[in-house]
Parts: structure tokens; C-alpha cells; sequence
């Protein structure tokens, strides 16, 4: 059956079911799907959260979901109509993680999506199995593997050679917490406009209005909600007072350290998040070229920063590879190169990376980043800053990848003298301090709540 736009008059749990047949037949991204749909819909403040949570648990959980369901689907999974195995994955997620949801409810909401969707056998089949999933709940185990990898990858739904290759590298009890982690829902944080008013007074304005907010530990800009609505959809957001932003990703910009009057490069800058934070950093004083591949994008970076007032930012669009041409070799005080990457630090954002990604994957996005690397290495005057940054949390693409450059590019060195504000906020968090021999500093998900990240300052000698 063909996936049907969702109109206004839908529930919140049909709303779901075809966001989740989007994402997994159409290669739809789950966060853009979400604000397609919840907009055309016209779900109510409560359906709409219910519609996430169903979006994001079930593609989060699938490997789980399908281990439980194929005990009670005779004829196999891979049987099954693509809905009709969705409409399952999504009401047995409301079985076991959902207490909130009364088991009849989830049976019977989907029993009468089947009725809409389908011929008698399938309204059969679907109530049929939801049932007897329904009165055995407390029996749905997992098996305590032998292997970590199949233990973890079944525990937490991640493909198994995730799981192997995050033990290997962090080791089993790190992964378990990794893993769990990206399960979790994904704080909201905002990156407050220093050229339109103060940290200080943004936060009691927000918990004047009722959000739940406190200010970061990690960054001297951010804001972090625990509790409240929309922040992108408010007068603050509009009037250029903030940008909804990660907190390990507002740490890039401040990591640069730009100053007034600086040349300052972001090479792969779309949809300007950075770009915008680092001129805001220099007091909107001096060049931030922001530079993408993709001319549609272009667009995002100049709507952020006229939102946010800023004349410093200038675009170019076009590969990196060929910046060193178009800008001029050695013409930048700071080079800011957030590079491609695997993703796998933003999972919780979109959790449907840990099925699209393949290990080969990996390999090709390290190459692709070597490359870029390179020609924006090209671009630092001596004495300026290289600053890399991704995503991820994979070595093959963060550590390893610094090492391979400084081994083949003496003029660099690791510089760990970081803004002593971020050390400060690290050591309040508990985050580790820079590494030596990489200048580089990893964010887990687990350590702070915030996405994965990797950053590295590399100091240009001569």
C-alpha cells in the first residue's frame, strides 16, 4: 500500500504510522518528516507528543520490537505488508515502553487503523497477535548472550557490528552507557545572541513564561531546557535573541576563539549554526566566509544571519577542496572545518542513522575528510588555528584522522591551549580535558546529555 500524505483529521497515531513508512521505505529523515507532518496535521499540543515519541521509539527500538514480534507472527516478518509490520513495531512499543498508555487502548487504536487500511485477515492477524503480546508483557525477555555485541546490539536495538566496533573502542561497560544514552530523548538547548541581550536575563524571561530552563554548564552561551514548547517557534527565536542549537555543537565556535577584526573560514557551513556563532563571538567585527557545496543551502546561512542581525557573515558556495584557489592560500586568521561524517553522535536526533549507516561507510566518509582537511589546512596563515570538528564519536574518523594529518603535516601541532572557560565548564562536567597528542576533546553522549562530538584545535607554526 502506498503511504498517503497526512491531512488534517488524522490521529496522532495514524500520523505516526505514516511518518514511520516514509522514513524506512522513502530513506525520509525522521526530524524533518516530524515537522512536515505535525504542521499539515493540525495535531493537538498532546497528540503531537504523543506522534514523536511513537516516530522516535519505534525506529529507535526496531531490533528489539521484531525480536519480541516474530514469536507471535507465524508466517515471519518479512511476510507482512511494510505497514502492517510498522503498525505492530508501533503498538508493541506502547505495550512495553509506553506506561502510560493503557494496553487496550494501544490494541485497539491499532485494530481500527488495520480496519482502515486493510481486508479482514489483516484486522485479524493484527489483533490477534497484539493480544496475546498484550497479556504476556511481563514475559517478554532478552537473552543474556555470551556475546557482548549481541547482548548490547539486542539490549539497546543497534545493529551488532555497532555494538562491536564501540566496544572495541571504548570497551563494554562505556558502549552499554553510549548506547543507552542514544536511546534517551534529546535535550533541548538554545544558543543565546550576545549582540541582542544577556544570558542572564534570557532565562528568567523563558521561566517567566514557564519553560524549565537552566544555563549550561559547558558553554558560556547556552541555555538548556528540561521542560517546554517550541523554542524555534517563538517571538525570541524570531527576533534574533537565540538559536536552537546542541551544546557540544555551540563548543565548536568557542573552541575557534575568533576575536573582533579576525578572517575567519567555516567550510562547510550550512545551515549556518556555527558560521552565525562565531560572528557573534567577534561582535559581528571582521569576515566570516561561510562557505557550503550545496547552492540551495546557501539560503539557510543568509536567513540566519539576517535573523540574527549579523553583517559580518558572507557565503560562497562551492567545494572546499577548491577554497585554497578561490580565497587564497594562508588568507585565514581561523579555519573551522566541521566535516562530513557518520553521525553517529546525533542518533538520538535521528534515530534511524543506526539502519541507514553500513561499517563501509565509515571508510569513505574518513576519505572524504582526509581531503577536506587538507585543502583547508592550506588556507591557515602561520600562527593561525585549524579547528576539525564532526558529529561522531568514531575514531577512524576523529582521533585517528588528526593523527594521519599531523604525521603528514609538520607546519601543525596539537594546541591545547583551550579557552579556559570551556576547561572550567569541562571540569564541571566532568568531561575530560584535551588530549595531548590530538589537541582533541571527545563528548560521549552519556557524559553531559548533549550529542556526540569531536573537536580539535591544531595550531599552524609556520
Amino acid at each position: 500500500m502506498m503511504t498517503m500524505l497526512t491531512r488534517r483529521g488524522t490521529t496522532a497515531r495514524e500520523a505516526a504510522l505514516d511518518m514511520l513508512l516514509r522514513v524506512e521505505r522513502e530513506g525520509a529523515y525522521s526530524n524533518i518528516e516530524l515537522n512536515r507532518t505535525l504542521r499539515s496535521a493540525g495535531l493537538s499540543r498532546t497528540d503531537a507528543g504523543l506522534a514523536t515519541e511513537l516516530v522516535y521509539g519505534t525506529i529507535q527500538r526496531r531490533l528489539t520490537l521484531d525480536y519480541w514480534l516474530a514469536r507471535f507472527v507465524a508466517r515471519g516478518l518479512d511476510k507482512l505488508q511494510p505497514w502492517v509490520l510498522s503498525l505492530l513495531r508501533m503498538s508493541l512499543y506502547q505495550l512495553v515502553y509506553l506506561d502510560r498508555v493503557p494496553p487496550h487502548a494501544a490494541v485497539g487504536e491499532a485494530v481500527k487503523i488495520a480496519k482502515k487500511r486493510g481486508h479482514p485477515g489483516v484486522v485479524s492477524l493484527v489483533n490477534g497477535v497484539l493480544r496475546s503480546l498484550a497479556g504476556c508483557r511481563d514475559e517478554l525477555t532478552l537473552p543474556d548472550d555470551p556475546d557482548p555485541a549481541r547482548r548490547l546490539s539486542l539490549k539497546h536495538s543497534f545493529p551488532e557490528w555497532m555494538a562491536a566496533r564501540w566496544i572495541e573502542s571504548y570497551g563494554e561497560e562505556t558502549a552499554d552507557k553510549i548506547m543507552a544514552a542514544l536511546n534517551e530523548r534529546p535535550k533541548t538547548s538554545i544558543r543565546v545572541n550576545r549582540l541582542r541581550g544577556g544570558r542572564r536575563s534570557v532565562l528568567e524571561r523563558l521561566k517567566a513564561e514557564g519553560y524549565d530552563a537552566k544555563l549550561s554548564l559547558i558553554t558560556q552561551a547556552g541555555i538548556v531546557i528540561r521542560r517546554g514548547g517550541n523554542l524555534a517557534d517563538t517571538d525570541g527565536y524570531r527576533d534574533g535573541e537565540w538559536t536552537v542549537q546542541d551544546e557540544a555543537a555551540m563548543l565548536v565556535a568557542e573552541a575557534c576563539d575568533p576575536e573582533p577584526g579576525m578572517r575567519v573560514l567555516d567550510c562547510c557551513a550550512a545551515p549556518g549554526g556555527k558560521s552565525t556563532h562565531l560572528a557573534e563571538l567577534m561582535g559581528d567585527v571582521g569576515v566570516v566566509l561561510a562557505n557550503d557545496i550545496h547552492p540551495h543551502k546557501e539560503r539557510l546561512i543568509v536567513e540566519q544571519a539576517q535573523r540574527l542581525g549579523l553583517t559580518s557573515v558572507r557565503t560562497s558556495v562551492c567545494d572546499a577542496a577548491e577554497l585554497p584557489r578561490r580565497v587564497g592560500a594562508e588568507s585565514m586568521d581561523i579555519v573551522l572545518l566541521d566535516a562530513p561524517c557518520s553521525g553517529f553522535g546525533v542518533i538520538r536526533r535521528k534515530p534511524e542513522i543506526r539502519w541507514t549507516k553500513k561499517p563501509e561507510d565509515i571508510d569513505e566518509i574518513a576519505a572524504v575528510q582526509h581531503r577536506l582537511l587538507a585543502a583547508a589546512s592550506a588556507l591557515v596563515k602561520p600562527g593561525g588555528l585549524l579547528v576539525y570538528s564532526t558529529c561522531t564519536f568514531e575514531p577512524r574518523e576523529n582521533e585517528e584522522q588528526i593523527a594521519k594529518f599531523l604525521a603528514s603535516h609538520s607546519e601543525f601541532a596539537p594546541d591545547c591551549d583551550w579557552p579556559q572557560s570551556i576547561l572550567d565548564g569541562f571540569l564541571a562536567a566532568g568531561i575530560p580535558e584535551p588530549s595531548p597528542e590530538t589537541g582533541s576533546v571527545t563528548l560521549l553522549p552519556h557524559m553531559a546529555g548533549t550529542d556526540g562530538f569531536f573537536i580539535a584545535r591544531l595550531r599552524k607554526r609556520w
